[in-house]
């Protein structure tokens, strides 16, 4: 071996040795966290939905099945979003991990770097590099939290869950939309993870997107804001404002009483209705909703009627006291009507 190969093996395996102690580095898990089994490495993609939800209600959509052990009342529910959210970014960050928030959890921020309290979803994105990095090193890892700011100090477990079907970035059969959750073991409630890839890079360069069509421009995301959401650093899309009202329209922005909340504007909070107003909220709903399919019912009856007489319209009979006041009316404005065929209105001349 000349001196000439003798130097390019030895960079080679230089260069090799310092890959090896970056991941090494990188991927070390410390001493709040633990393992979930032997392996954390992800598991080959299985046929059929990974995450699983109890369902009943709309409610019980929000808990993984595995941990479900009962609605949560709104003051606990509240409560555990709180510090799931924070372990959340607290972890994300110490694994020097990108994430940022989006979709209901985004909005929450933008009104006051808070939860919307009526929201049972919390949802985050990530880069598909991050997803799989996730996948690889630190799949089921278990987090223990605490919270030195409560009295007594809150302590809790998170369960961080990579779907086996995140590394499929098309949305597929629509069963695993969501790459990832992070779990509160105690109860089942969790935050949706989704991971954002250019999923056609030659026809649309810089065009990011999830399972679920949510689509955004490299310069919609880039670069990321750092701001504080529930007292924890967070991040923040470039664009946020565009990406909202894209969403949820301006009129998400502006709508001040909503969901048995109203905002308000001196305590800068979302401060939850009394009880019998959202009582009284719900049964005028229901009312308005019940008068709708009465319409739509005497309608699609209508619609038979005709149907059954050859798609002929049925004439309403006009009672004879109604006919005749209708036959004084049209004597009475018949020559004011005259004027008006003659005389063209002022506004005519802009149509």
């Amino acid at each position: 071996m000349n001196w000439h190969h003798f130097i390019l093996a030895f960079l080679s395996a230089q260069a090799l040795f310092a890959d090896a102690v970056a991941v090494s580095n990188k991927v070390a898990v410390d001493s709040r966290l633990e393992p979930r089994g032997k392996g954390r490495r992800q598991s080959r993609p299985h046929q059929g939905k990974y995450f699983h939800e109890p369902g009943g209600s709309e409610l019980g959509n929000h808990y993984d099945t595995r941990y479900f052990h009962g609605v949560q009342k709104y003051e606990d529910k509240q409560d555990t979003q709180l510090h799931m959210l924070r372990a959340y970014l607290i972890f994300f960050r110490e694994k020097g991990v990108e994430t940022w928030l989006a979709h209901g959890t985004l909005l929450g921020w933008w009104w006051n770097g808070k939860m919307l309290p009526w929201d049972w979803d919390i949802d985050t994105q990530v880069s598909g590099t991050s997803l799989a990095y996730l996948g690889e090193y630190l799949n089921g890892t278990i987090y223990k939290y605490t919270s030195a700011e409560s009295d007594p100090p809150v302590t809790r477990e998170y369960l961080l869950d990579i779907n086996p079907h995140s590394v499929e970035r098309q949305r597929g059969d629509g069963l695993n939309i969501i790459d990832a959750r992070w779990i509160d073991i105690r109860n089942g409630l969790y935050i949706d993870i989704t991971g954002l890839s250019e999923t056609l890079p030659d026809e649309k360069p810089g065009v990011w997107s999830c399972k679920n069509f949510h689509r955004y421009k490299t310069t919609d995301l880039y670069p990321m804001r750092e701001t504080m959401y529930e007292g924890v650093v967070a991040k923040v899309p470039y664009a946020y404002d565009s990406i909202l009202t894209e969403e949820y329209h301006n009129k998400a922005l502006v709508v001040t009483d909503y969901e048995g909340h109203r905002w308000d504007p001196n305590l800068k909070e979302w401060v939850r209705k009394p009880e019998y107003e959202i009582a009284l909220a719900k049964k005028e709903l229901e009312a308005r909703k019940k008068g709708d399919e009465e319409k739509d019912k005497a309608r699609k009856e209508e619609e038979e009627k005709q149907k059954e007489q050859g798609g002929k319209t049925v004439k309403r009979q006009v009672p004879i006291e109604e006919a005749r006041r209708w036959i004084e009316l049209e004597k009475e404005t018949s020559g004011l009507a005259h004027l008006r065929r003659q005389q063209p209105s002022a506004a005519s001349h802009l149509l």
